[in-house]
């Protein structure tokens, strides 16, 4: 346990050190290529093709095929993809983490503190979102439209500088929960081996887990799984963010923070997604959410929080630096919640 705290806290300062710099391997995009690898194995090569005539022949194989779908097949595939994912990489995680604490204790702390850091995103996320908010502070809407649409899944060429910071904000707010607290979550719990299993399943989710017609069954077993292992941490990390507004000062409504959250943490097709997003909006006194376009359909969405004002390009460092809060108030309670096991732990073996 002491080692596992020692690895825990310095795996994090590491995140918020170095963040994911493009140069060193990470072990997300070695799960993500194993996913797109698998998926194509499983279904064939159906990547979206660009142009209009390759849209229209698409459309015309997909009214040929819809009589003969099989949507059982499809979903036994998509329950293999989660397997297959998930055994691989507890499989390859475990093995590399016993193999480290058996040549050495040092080098255990080592590896899992490595593990740690590469589990987390806080830095990342803050780096990919303070690029759109330089962006738009210089006036380079093209720019910020592009960096936008590294962080996001919708359409972002027709957004202007309102939506542009909006959609960073909302990224900012729910990857709180997804990116940081909910990995701090189970990484506390289980050690990278759960930690690393649910970035896997939070990564099959971003790939698979889309309501089209590619997806809308093989990857139906993944997308559910995601919301069921986001339940708890979403709400965790809600409350975290309600604690984050309180110490943050004048720049946040803590009352309104609650407010919002009372009445807009359910405004979301997701269980989860809403419960972080909620809480940032009413903080900061804004109106996320709305309708959005996804690969050119207007998907309709409610609206979240009030617009008591526009939302703005400082929103984005404002919605990071509640997002920092909470990682430090999760780092904190996860350190004491593990420290007192350990002591209750140790107490019980000494009275025995």
């Amino acid at each position: 346990m002491k080692y596992h705290i020692t690895a825990f806290f310095f795996g994090f300062l590491l995140d918020l050190l170095l963040g994911d710099p493009y140069w060193l391997p990470h072990p997300v995009r070695l799960i993500g290529s194993s996913i797109a690898r698998a998926e194509r194995s499983l279904l064939g090569n159906g990547k979206e093709q660009n142009g209009k005539k390759q849209r229209e022949k698409k459309q015309t194989e997909k009214r040929q095929n819809e009589n003969s779908r099989n949507e059982k097949k499809e979903l036994r595939q998509g329950v293999f993809l989660v397997l297959l994912v998930l055994s691989v990489t507890a499989a390859v995680t475990a093995s590399v983490l016993l193999l480290a604490y058996a040549v050495r204790g040092w080098l255990g702390v080592l590896m899992e503190t490595l593990m740690t850091y590469q589990i987390l995103a806080a830095k990342c996320l803050r780096t990919e979102s303070m690029k759109v908010y330089d962006c738009l502070r210089h006036k380079n809407l093209p720019g910020a439209r592009r960096a936008v649409s590294m962080i996001v899944g919708r359409d972002t060429d027709c957004l202007d500088e309102e939506g542009i910071a909006k959609a960073a904000v909302e990224t900012v707010a729910e990857n709180t929960s997804d990116g940081v607290i909910a990995p701090m979550l189970y990484t506390a719990l289980g050690g990278p081996v759960l930690g690393f299993l649910y970035k896997a399943v939070n990564t099959m989710d971003s790939m698979v887990g889309y309501q089209n017609d590619r997806y809308l069954y093989f990857g139906r077993a993944a997308a559910k799984l995601d919301d069921a292992v986001n339940f708890l941490p979403a709400r965790i990390s809600a409350c975290l963010m309600l604690g984050a507004s309180f110490l943050g000062g004048r720049c946040f409504s803590r009352k309104e923070a609650y407010r919002i959250y009372r009445r807009d943490r359910k405004n979301h097709a997701s269980p989860n997604s809403a419960q972080t997003e909620s809480v940032c909006a009413g903080a900061l006194g804004i109106r996320l959410a709305g309708d959005a376009s996804y690969f050119g359909r207007i998907v309709k969405k409610p609206y979240i929080g009030d617009a008591l004002r526009k939302v703005e390009y400082e929103d984005i460092r404002r919605a990071n630096r509640l997002m920092y809060l909470s990682a430090w108030l999760g780092e904190v309670l996860c350190i004491l919640a593990m420290a007192g096991i350990h002591f209750l732990i140790a107490h019980h073996y000494c009275r025995q």
